[in-house]
């Protein structure tokens, strides 16, 4: 094949393209290669503005709840997963996935459950069809009470 032309110009390239099926025929092509690429612009930044605690009577204090207020910048996000690891983040413990619908702003409230008190780190993905962005955060949980 001929290589693309070191022109600036946008116009497409003009290439020859060589078949040698049986060793003894030449056969030549010559044409036109067109393309397009749509840009998209993403979910470019997340962030965890706020965790809070959920209070609970004592008959379903069994697991502790936690309200974590998210934002995100630029495309609106169709899916949240959290993935709460132990407190290096290394060693994951669980891991939810669901659907979310935001229709004009990007804030939203994920609520997780803690099944018992410690140190967490957990990370929030924001994703869509063509981006994914992240936010972590390490968070104490007390029995219903986090920090």
């Amino acid at each position: 094949t001929t290589g693309p032309s070191s022109d600036s110009d946008s116009s497409p390239t003009v290439g020859s393209v060589e078949d040698n099926p049986d060793g003894g025929c030449h056969i030549y092509r010559n044409g036109y290669y067109g393309s397009s690429i749509a840009v998209v612009e993403g979910i470019l930044e997340v962030n965890i503005i706020q965790m809070t605690s959920i209070q609970m009577t004592e008959s379903q204090a069994e697991n502790s709840l936690v309200d974590f207020v998210v934002t995100c910048q630029g495309s609106l996000p169709t899916d949240v997963c959290t993935v709460v690891s132990d407190p290096t983040c290394q060693v994951s413990k669980s891991v939810v996935c669901d659907p979310i619908v935001v229709t004009d702003e990007c804030l939203l409230t994920i609520r997780r459950a803690f099944e018992e008190p410690g140190t967490y780190c957990v990370n929030i993905t924001l994703g869509d069809d063509t981006s994914q962005a992240l936010a972590s955060a390490l968070i104490s949980v007390n029995g219903g009470e986090s920090t």
